[in-house]
């Protein structure tokens, strides 16, 4: 009898101890997606849309910011990345925006993580490099801009378009290219194009003196070209400025750098958006459209319907948990890329995969976005 009562005790233990190791091994196995975006100063959009996706997944998401001096500090962008890639149950990691040394941090992350899932939208370094670290690479269709930039410009009355940058985006491939596209199609169009070179904000002055340049700057170029003159710049934290001097001259302003109603407009503008407006694109619309005619300039400002750096970030980590439940045809999945960006931005996104035209390469899983615009 005894012994009846020792082996039912021994077989409840080993029970009992083969749920507690269940539970352990289903517990290392929970999937966790990280996200590394700039700061609010440097990019305001992205943070936003990653603190929404940790709000919506909760635990599942890790949050790292790369610095705002990313040029000087990419050993600190590397770090913060492998921070999230030493983590076991990180199994997807979303970069919003690729700034330089992302690249250099997949690579550092793979030797200890080599079947990670890296998603990286908005690439600043050489796309046949990033497209040959990260597995998807989404990117705003820089060159189709080359062309719908100086065309919106012209609809909305420009006869001069103004591009501003400095020498560190010039030598972003892409960004090089549009802007020696939106070169000829003023030419088609008969609109004179201006190439200016303002401060880089990751230079010695920051992102002040970036855009008290652009602030005393517009002026000036106003009353030398006239107010039908269009203004677009490559840089973020110039969009603000830009916003603001534009207006009050009178200008035109086709687009901000990464197309959105939320980029730089309502800080611009001055509007408060209540807590339960947050995420109300109608909403955000509507008031730019009332502090523009306030201004008189209806009819002179336009931008993207959909907040393209925030649908980036938001539509990396849904492709990501698709993937990693296993709901996904491989690595790249273009069908469902497509699927998850008609969800997350509420309408038909055109996307197309890149060929680098300088050296012939095609990438499928570089794709680029294109939207209309909406005109205030």
């Amino acid at each position: 009898m005894i012994k009846k009562i020792l082996a039912i005790f021994m077989a409840a233990v080993m029970i009992i101890g083969l749920v507690g190791c269940g539970q352990v091994a289903e517990k290392e196995e929970i999937s966790k997606i990280g996200i590394m975006t700039g700061t609010v100063s440097q990019g305001e959009e992205e943070y936003r849309a990653a603190e929404k996706m940790k709000k919506k997944y909760g635990d599942m998401i890790v949050l790292q910011t790369y610095p705002d001096n990313f040029m000087k500090e990419q050993e600190t962008t590397i770090a913060n990345v492998m921070s999230m890639a030493t983590d076991p149950q990180v199994k997807a990691i979303v970069i919003v925006q690729g700034i330089p040394g992302v690249s250099a941090a997949i690579d550092k992350a793979r030797e200890i993580r080599p079947d990670m899932l890296f998603i990286v939208g908005v690439p600043g370094e050489d796309p046949d490099m990033i497209a040959s670290k990260a597995d998807i690479v989404f990117q705003a269709d820089e060159l189709g801009m080359g062309t719908t930039i100086a065309e919106q410009a012209k609809k909305m009355g420009a006869t001069k378009l103004v591009h501003y940058s400095f020498p560190r985006h010039m030598s972003y491939q892409l960004l090089a290219m549009r802007r020696d596209l939106l070169r000829e199609t003023c030419k088609k169009l008969d609109m004179e194009f201006i190439d200016a070179t303002a401060p880089d904000p990751t230079g010695d002055a920051g992102v002040p003196g970036a855009q008290q340049f652009i602030l005393e700057d517009v002026p000036r170029k106003v009353a030398e070209l006239g107010k039908d003159t269009a203004f677009f710049s490559t840089n973020c934290s110039m969009q603000e400025p830009l916003i603001k001097a534009a207006l009050e001259e009178g200008a035109i302003y086709p687009q901000p750098c990464c197309p959105s109603p939320y980029h730089a407009f309502p800080g611009a503008l001055g509007i408060q958006i209540p807590d339960d407006k947050k995420g109300d694109i109608d909403y955000v619309v509507e008031e730019i459209k009332s502090k523009i005619a306030e201004k008189g300039g209806t009819g002179r400002f336009s931008t993207w319907p959909v907040p393209v750096n925030m649908m980036f970030v938001e539509s990396g980590v849904e492709y990501a948990k698709t993937f990693l439940e296993g709901n996904t045809n491989g690595k790249v999945d273009k069908a469902k890329i497509e699927e998850i960006f008609k969800n997350v931005s509420g309408m038909e996104m055109k996307l197309t995969t890149f060929t680098n035209e300088s050296t012939g390469n095609t990438f499928d899983n570089f794709f680029m976005i294109l939207s209309d615009y909406i005109t205030f």
